[in-house]
């Protein structure tokens, strides 16, 4: 069992969250919660058009926009969350009969990779969304400004670079043998 290790609770396999922790999970798991209500809504969406579509020949107009729009924002919210309780992709088979604090080194450098990334790509998205809004770009059947839909999925982006470097931070610890100071 892993430090901080709780099995079918909230907490997360790992180091123990302080309370900024706990709170970055929370926020965390509430945006995780909003994506995954939005891909509800798409859902019921694409079932109303193609049921639409084939019994009354109507559809939901500009439903492929705005399942793109939607996706993306939907994607990009489950990032934070997933890395916050561990569900990083990992190859513990290299490392499982490796001693804690070594453990915790090879954690830290992979949760710092991941606030690298999460600040780059929320970085990159602004840019990206505030380009595409001074040229005016727009959904084509919808009329919907485009850039609205990228710049959704910034605080994500920026939320995992936050969880990233939070646990970059508590993996430091554990591997410096300073997590119970």
């Amino acid at each position: 069992m892993n430090e901080g290790e709780v099995i079918g609770g909230q907490q997360p396999v790992g180091p123990k969250l302080g309370p900024g922790g706990r709170l970055l999970l929370l926020v965390s798991k509430y945006v995780a919660i909003a994506g995954g209500l939005v891909f509800v809504a798409m859902v019921v969406m694409e079932i109303v058009s193609i049921v639409g579509r084939k019994v009354f020949s109507w559809t939901v107009p500009g439903d492929v926009e705005l399942l793109q729009m939607g996706a993306a924002f939907a994607s990009a919210a489950f990032f934070a969350y997933c890395h916050m309780v561990r569900g990083d992709v990992k190859v513990d088979f290299f490392t499982h009969n490796l001693g804690t604090r070594k453990v915790a080194a090879l954690d830290a450098l992979g949760s710092l990779l991941v606030g690298l990334f999460g600040a780059l790509i929320a970085w990159r998205t602004a840019a990206g969304a505030l380009g595409i809004k001074e040229v005016g770009e727009t959904s084509a059947i919808l009329g919907f400004p485009v850039w609205i839909a990228q710049a959704l999925m910034v605080p994500s982006f920026a939320l995992l670079a936050i969880a990233g470097f939070y646990l970059f931070a508590k993996h430091v610890r554990i591997a410096s043998g300073r997590a119970g100071r």
